[in-house]
């Protein structure tokens, strides 16, 4: 009797893992033929009535057409989808824009936030290569700005010395600021990210990245290279 207990539990086992195996395979199935059945056989008749009714309608063939059916369905469902994602938003986004800027006040309020949200973009933000601190608007005074071009034509050569680009934003406001070119002695390369400088400067000073910073406390320090850089 044990022998035959243990024969009958290993029986068992093995019908529990193999329906525990085919389970998922028979409910994807079941799913899928409903599918085809649902969509495939309501819109048959439009895809396909130009088909001699014979052909359409033969009973092997039905669930081929099912299928092309369905699968029309479902191509014109992504291209209704893609349509109205960058042609119809496209349309409704500029249609709702006309009407913000229409309404007096908040067009300000949009017009700047969305100035900001440009000048601080991924792409725009590429344009600034570095934080720096320079002496402005006069000796002794350290405003922060942006490092934007190292090389500088004309410039360079009319005032015989290598002068590099900086900006120089207003707070709170980043969009508007100042172009200023200085000699290259004149500026202070921070290790702080372009990111940290944006926020220091949005917010007005109040968020300061932490100091040192991981890859300030590794390498010379901003203001040693500054200072050997004016001696």
């Amino acid at each position: 009797m044990p022998a035959v207990s243990s024969r009958l539990t290993k029986l068992r086992n093995a019908f529990l893992t193999g329906l525990a195996l085919l389970a998922p395979l028979a409910v994807t199935f079941i799913v899928f033929s409903w599918l085809v059945d649902a969509i495939g056989g309501r819109f048959r008749p439009f895809f396909f009535f130009a088909l001699p009714d014979t052909l359409r309608d033969h009973p092997s063939l039905s669930i081929v057409w099912n299928v092309l059916a369905t699968l029309l369905v479902l191509c014109l469902v992504t291209l209704f989808g893609y349509v109205s994602r960058y042609v119809l938003g496209r349309f409704f986004g500029q249609l709702l824009e006309r009407f913000v800027q229409s309404i007096p006040g908040v067009n300000a309020v949009y017009n700047t936030v969305k100035q900001i949200v440009g000048t601080f973009s991924a792409q725009n933000r590429n344009l600034f290569s570095k934080v720096v601190l320079i002496e402005f608007p006069r000796k002794g005074t350290w405003s922060l700005a942006f490092l934007t071009n190292r090389t500088q034509g004309e410039p360079q050569l009319k005032t015989a010395q290598e002068v590099w680009t900086v900006f120089v934003p207003t707070t709170p406001n980043p969009t508007s600021g100042f172009l200023i070119m200085l000699p290259r002695h004149e500026i202070m390369e921070l290790d702080m990210s372009v990111g940290d400088g944006m926020k220091m400067i949005i917010s007005g000073g109040a968020v300061v990245p932490p100091w040192p910073s991981p890859v300030a406390g590794e390498s010379e320090t901003a203001h040693d290279r500054f200072t050997a850089s004016r001696s």
